[in-house]
């Protein structure tokens, strides 16, 4: 019985049946309090375990976020997919074709499967290199998000580098941003505008 309910049977002022029904009260309001809490657990718990762990999912965010960027700067830049900053460096086109490639190689290293695939020839229409561009990084984040922790520190060879699969997707995913920032710079150079920072 709380300290309150003792004062109030002390002076008298509740009957014994208004004391029992008071503390019956009590009783459902705390019942009341740890079903909503259990409740609430319990439809978390699915929740959470159908996200990806830890740095999986984080790596998994990341790459969404490149494929937006990267697809978004392939539409506003299609007209100019020939246009490079001097000789003998990579053409707009021909960086948006290198994610492509390192999406499908990274993707392979990541799920064991050898790409036995022919060199694609570059892809020069802008549609087509938009959808090659989302499909590369949806299949990348697909793998990504089905390792487990265990699988991250796989070695694995990439480049000719000796790596944890985890290594690997870091390293992309951090020489994609370094061609993020490419891409960027070519656009601007170009008078178009980023459409993320309209």
């Amino acid at each position: 019985m709380s300290l309150f309910l003792q004062r109030l049977v002390l002076l008298g002022i509740l009957s014994g049946e208004q004391q029992h029904r008071l503390e019956e009260f009590h009783m459902k309001k705390i019942l009341t309090h740890y079903v909503v809490c259990t409740l609430a657990v319990a439809l978390m718990v699915p929740l959470a375990q159908a996200q990806p762990a830890g740095i999986q999912a984080a790596f998994g965010k990341d790459v969404g976020t490149l494929s937006d960027k990267f697809t978004g700067l392939a539409r506003v830049m299609s007209g100019k997919y020939d246009w490079k900053p001097g000789q003998g460096v990579r053409s707009v086109g021909d960086v948006f074709n290198l994610i492509v490639k390192e999406n499908g190689l990274l993707a392979s290293v990541l799920s064991g499967t050898p790409n036995t695939e022919a060199k694609p020839a570059p892809i020069t229409d802008p549609e087509k290199l938009q959808e090659a561009l989302k499909a590369s990084y949806a299949n990348l984040q697909k793998a990504i998000t089905a390792l487990s922790d265990s699988d991250l520190q796989t070695p694995v060879k990439l480049f000719g580098h000796d790596l944890t699969k985890q290594g690997a997707v870091m390293l992309l995913l951090e020489d994609q941003h370094e061609h993020l920032g490419q891409s960027i710079a070519y656009a601007r150079s170009n008078g178009v505008v980023p459409p993320w920072s309209k």
